[in-house]
């Protein structure tokens, strides 16, 4: 996902003099192609993240488009207060990246995890947030973002994760994207989780389940005509997502629910639990000590 948006940023820049790229001091190879066309609108802010987010809103006061990236929780849980109040206070155009989301730096430990990122940012007014699920959902998401004129958060993955999409599916921030068709069960996933669920619906059609697949890509705001049209075909529809349970997809969909009718579908929520992961490992051993395999998919 990380080449996919450095690859992105650079073309749109290239044309756009207005972009300007921040860094808390990471990417620095990443970016060269970046720099060697854009010349002095990168700026490398340092280990200094809540300077970095004050310096790009006051650069989209100014009539620049600040693109803000490092590694997530430093650039969210760090740096929340500068988010909250020089950023979604004015309602400034600042696009925040935060890249290695979720579970992808588990063997790095608990600093490097965030799976409450989501859960924190979505609080904040004028605030809109979206996870991409591969390549070409991270392309059009800085390109939307770029269209807004509000703060929007870009939460990625790392590099190598499976590309979903032949072709640029048809994306629109707040409104998710059928995978795949079905008629016995919804899964509904954000992020990198999606090859994992379209993993588990293959699994559940050998046992006579079939199961329609969302990328439910944007979580603020939900799409909520889509919403409302499965929860009212499926029995069950389940949100998955490497976030905590709490403040996530799951949540946002359920607090959405408790403001409705009762629904026909029962909502199952599949994330990380409120804890934190002092295991040792890898990404996919902290999916599998947490749950978030396409077999405990299925088992659930």
């Amino acid at each position: 996902m990380r080449n996919a948006f450095a690859a992105e940023i650079t073309a749109l820049a290239s044309v756009d003099e207005r972009i300007v790229l921040l860094s808390g001091d990471i990417g620095n190879r990443l970016f060269d192609d970046f720099k060697e066309k854009c010349g002095k609108r990168f700026l490398n802010c340092g280990v200094a993240e809540a300077n970095m987010i004050s310096m790009a809103a006051g650069m989209a006061l100014s009539g620049l488009r600040p693109v803000a990236y490092t590694i997530t929780p430093f650039i969210t849980t760090r740096c929340l207060e500068q988010i909250r109040i020089d950023v979604c206070y004015h309602n400034v155009p600042v696009i925040i990246v935060g890249t290695g989301s979720g579970l992808s730096y588990a063997s790095l430990g608990t600093t490097h995890h965030s799976c409450e990122d989501v859960g924190l940012l979505r609080m904040l007014p004028n605030m809109t947030i979206v996870c991409p699920a591969d390549i070409w959902e991270v392309r059009l998401a800085l390109r939307a973002a770029l269209k807004y004129e509000r703060p929007v958060y870009i939460r990625l993955g790392k590099k190598g994760e499976p590309v979903v999409y032949q072709k640029a599916p048809d994306f629109a921030i707040g409104k998710g994207i059928i995978v795949r068709t079905g008629q016995s069960v919804c899964l509904i996933s954000t992020g990198n989780m999606l090859p994992v669920v379209l993993q588990a619906a293959e699994e559940l059609s050998k046992k006579g389940l079939s199961a329609q697949v969302i990328s439910l890509h944007t979580v603020k705001p939900l799409d909520e005509e889509l919403l409302a049209e499965v929860f009212s075909k499926f029995n069950v529809v389940a949100t998955i997502e490497e976030h905590s349970l709490l403040g996530g997809l799951g949540g946002s969909i359920a607090e959405w629910l408790a403001d409705r009718p009762p629904q026909k579908a029962r909502l199952l929520r599949i994330g990380t639990a409120d804890t934190f992961l002092h295991d040792p490992g890898g990404q996919d051993y902290a999916r599998q000590h947490l749950g978030l395999t396409s077999e405990s998919i299925v088992e659930k």
